[in-house]
């Protein structure tokens, strides 16, 4: 990932994901998928939770380098609230 994004486009892909996370989980518990597309779906999500760490490793690399930046955890935490 290149180092030249910006603090604010790296926010908004974390809660973007963590936002789309959600709904993923909430639609595989929903029963609404069909049965045929449930592997395809859990796959959707895997690849989702996937991206988001790779997301969250380079926050917390940049948020330990600046001081003025929230944890994940308060990032996340503001985001529920």
């Amino acid at each position: 990932m290149p180092e030249n994004i910006s603090n604010n486009a790296l926010i908004l892909a974390l809660l973007s994901l963590n936002g789309e996370i959600a709904i993923q989980k909430d639609y595989l518990e929903s029963g609404e998928i069909p049965e045929d597309e449930v592997t395809d779906e859990e796959e959707v999500l895997e690849d989702l939770e996937q991206a988001f760490m790779e997301f969250v490793d380079v926050y917390k690399a940049r948020a330990k380098a600046d001081e003025l930046l929230p944890s994940i955890e308060e990032l996340l935490a503001g985001e529920e609230g």
